[in-house]
C-alpha cells in the first residue's frame, strides 16, 4: 500500500486585472504550524451600546502567521521543487517571495518619469494578487510582513538555509468588492467554512443550556 503524497502549500501570484498566473511559489516543506487570528468587526465597541452589541460591521479581519523552512541542498535534490540556479543558494527563492511586496524597477522608473513630467496625482503601484494555498483552503491575501532568518551560507555568502516567517491578512469583499477576482476567492473560502460549520451545528447537544 502506497502512502499518498501530501499536498504542497504555497503562494500563487496573479495579475490583479486579468487573473493570469504570474508566479507559483510552493513551500519546500509544508509548515509544521500555522497561527490564525480572527478579529471581529463589531459596531458597538463601547460598553452600554445595547442595541449594537451583537451587530457585525463586516467580515472578520483574519491573519495567518506561517513559519516556512528552506534548504538549498534539499531543494536541489528534490524533484518536486524547482532547483535554484547554480551558485545562487536560496537567493532566487527568497527574491520570488520578496517580489510580492516590492515594486519592480520598471514601475519605480515609470513613477519617477511621471513625477518629472509634473503630474501631481500619481496612482500607487499595484502589486500582484497573492493567493495562499493550503490544501483545499485557497485565500486571497495581502502580505503584511516577511521576516527572513538566514542560517547558513555557501562560499559566496549566498544563503543556503533559511527560516521565513510570513504574516498575511485575508482580503475580503470589503477590501476589493464582489466583482474582483480576490472577492470571488474570498466568497468561496467563506462558503466552504459555512458548509463545514453546518456539519456540527445541529448535532446532538450535550451542553446544559437552560433555554434549549
Amino acid at each position: 500500500m502506497t502512502t499518498p503524497a501530501p499536498r504542497r502549500g504555497g503562494f500563487v501570484l496573479l495579475d490583479p486585472e486579468q487573473g493570469q498566473v504570474l508566479r507559483v511559489m510552493p513551500f519546500q516543506y509544508n509548515p509544521d504550524s500555522i497561527t490564525r487570528t480572527l478579529q471581529p468587526r463589531g459596531i458597538g465597541a463601547a460598553a452600554g451600546d445595547r442595541l449594537e452589541a451583537l451587530r457585525l460591521h463586516g467580515p472578520a479581519r483574519e491573519t495567518f502567521r506561517i513559519d516556512a523552512e528552506f534548504d538549498a541542498v534539499d531543494q536541489a535534490a528534490s524533484k518536486a521543487t524547482p532547483a535554484p540556479p547554480t551558485g545562487s543558494g536560496l537567493s532566487a527563492t527568497l527574491a520570488a517571495l520578496e517580489s510580492a511586496v516590492t515594486p519592480t524597477s520598471a514601475q519605480l522608473t515609470r513613477q519617477n518619469e511621471l513625477a518629472g513630467q509634473g503630474i501631481l496625482e500619481i496612482a500607487p503601484v499595484q502589486a500582484p494578487l497573492s493567493v495562499l494555498v493550503l490544501g483545499r483552503r485557497v485565500l486571497p491575501v495581502r502580505m503584511l510582513d516577511i521576516a527572513v532568518t538566514e542560517e547558513a551560507y555557501d562560499g559566496e555568502l549566498n544563503p543556503i538555509r533559511a527560516r521565513v516567517t510570513l504574516t498575511v491578512r485575508v482580503l475580503t469583499v470589503d477590501d476589493v468588492g464582489f466583482g474582483h477576482k480576490a472577492g470571488g476567492l474570498y466568497l468561496q473560502y467563506q462558503q466552504n467554512r459555512e458548509r463545514l460549520a453546518a456539519t456540527v451545528a445541529n448535532g446532538p447537544s450535550t451542553v446544559g443550556y437552560p433555554g434549549g
